[in-house]
């Protein structure tokens, strides 16, 4: 709004050092580039941990993130017939009964001659098998572990222990008895399979690459697109990975308020040039305080959301508070910068530059404030809110008249 209203909004008639229609193709091509600019700068802030500075790219990340998770573990999944016998539109039921679980070294997941009352998936990690105290078989990362013991009900015929730190998804068998009442079509193989021998085991790892990959791809492809907010377990998992975060959350919201900042300098000059013309402006012409009330309510909300979530991460108050006014120092440098910018050069080139800006400014909006808002709200709520606070700025800009 503020590029519209005091930067490149100027284009209508002939400006100063430029036509109107190069100074308009200006504005669309900065746009554009600001567009693409900011997105590739918030991936690669994104890769070093800056996602973490906002609720939206917090989910966004960690959302894509067990998404690829999900989709690795199908791929083991599918190596299963039992499981490829799953509809691709069930496969949902299927996803929302695993669950993850940790091993240490040592650690021991069953022991021969137990009760065979769930599976493994492993994800990371080697596992030894033990069979009167020799082991016999490792299974490492994409292997399935219990498998006919669940399906069988046989008891456990070997030992488990974790070699290394491993990482795997768990089905009981619970759930599982509950996904076979749910889907009864898979009821025949699950019967065919319960009547196999211990020493078929080898027979269902020794399925196609190719039919696996196809049933994971169908599989991935049904999963719904919905996220779900991250635990804050999850979050702090997530920061501890990356030791520059605090930098790159401070890049990231750099990267999100610059581009406002310099159009703001940047129209500070179209208005001092107008009312200069005229007569020595006062300074509540130059800054009015429609300005000051929009510049506060589409920041503060965000810094109050921001400021939660690095609570949450384990920051302390007086590192939250320095990060913010040094940030409000960089934001006073860049509209400096926007003024003298718009004083020195081409009029055709400020309106690049300010469509540069604009173009972040918008990709910012949609890519991070719009979905964290439908994130922790209702959309309904969230598109009456979006227009309640563009029909304000239309308000504000009438007080100015």
């Amino acid at each position: 709004m503020a590029v519209i209203g005091h930067g490149a909004g100027g284009v209508e008639g002939d400006a100063p050092g430029g036509s109107a229609l190069a100074a308009l193709l200006a504005l669309i091509v900065g746009s554009i580039g600001g567009g693409i600019l900011f997105v590739m700068l918030d991936q690669l802030l994104n890769a070093r941990g800056g996602y973490l500075r906002k609720s939206a790219t917090t989910i966004t990340y960690l959302s894509q993130r067990r998404k690829r998770r999900i989709e690795r573990m199908l791929h083991r999944l599918g190596q299963i017939e039992f499981f490829r016998s799953i509809p691709p539109e069930h496969v949902q039921i299927l996803v929302e009964c695993l669950r993850p679980v940790t091993f240490e070294v040592g650690e021991r997941l069953f022991s021969q001659g137990d009760r065979g009352d769930r599976m493994y998936f492993l994800e990371q990690g080697e596992i030894s098998l033990l069979l009167d105290g020799k082991e016999f078989k490792t299974l490492s990362a994409g292997d399935v572990l219990g498998e006919i013991a669940l399906l069988t009900g046989a008891p456990r015929t070997a030992q488990a222990v974790a070699r290394s730190h491993t990482v795997a998804f768990v089905l009981i068998k619970e759930d599982f008895d509950r996904i076979r009442k749910i889907l009864p079509e898979i009821e025949a193989v699950t019967a065919r399979l319960a009547s196999q021998r211990l020493d078929e085991l080898h027979h269902y790892q020794e399925i196609t690459s190719r039919a696996a990959a196809d049933w994971a791809k169908q599989a991935a492809n049904a999963l719904r697109h919905g996220t779900s907010l991250p635990t804050p377990h999850e979050v702090r998992v997530a920061a501890s990975e990356h030791s520059g975060a605090p930098l790159a959350i401070w890049l990231g919201s750099f990267l999100d308020g610059i581009s406002e900042s310099f159009v703001i300098g940047a129209g500070f000059l179209a208005i001092l040039s107008t009312k200069m013309a005229y007569s020595e402006p006062m300074f509540v012409e130059v800054i009015p305080y429609t300005l000051i009330v929009g510049v506060f309510l589409s920041n503060f909300p965000e810094a109050m959301s921001s400021s939660i979530g690095m609570k949450d991460q384990g920051w302390k108050v007086p590192k939250i508070l320095v990060l913010w006014v040094s940030l409000m120092v960089m934001s006073a440098i860049g509209a400096v910068v926007g003024y003298l910018v718009g004083a020195g050069v081409n009029h055709t080139v400020v309106a690049g530059i300010e469509g540069i800006a604009a173009g972040a400014m918008l990709t910012m909006i949609a890519q991070t404030m719009i979905p964290e808002a439908v994130h922790l709200g209702s959309p309904s709520i969230v598109g009456l809110s979006t227009l309640a606070g563009f029909v304000s700025t239309v308000a504000f800009k009438i007080l100015e008249l």
